[in-house]
């Protein structure tokens, strides 16, 4: 069958990955609440 064997897969590209993709998802949505509240403040 498979030589795999659970816990040694190398997952070092995976983590590095989902890092960016959280780091430019948290920065998008500090951008968009930054947006918010300019226009909330600026177009009264």
């Amino acid at each position: 069958m498979s030589d795999y064997k659970p816990g040694e897969m190398d997952i070092r590209d995976h983590e590095k990955t989902f890092e960016g993709f959280v780091r430019w998802s948290t920065r998008i949505a500090i951008f968009s609440i930054g947006v918010l509240i300019f226009l909330a403040i600026f177009n009264s």
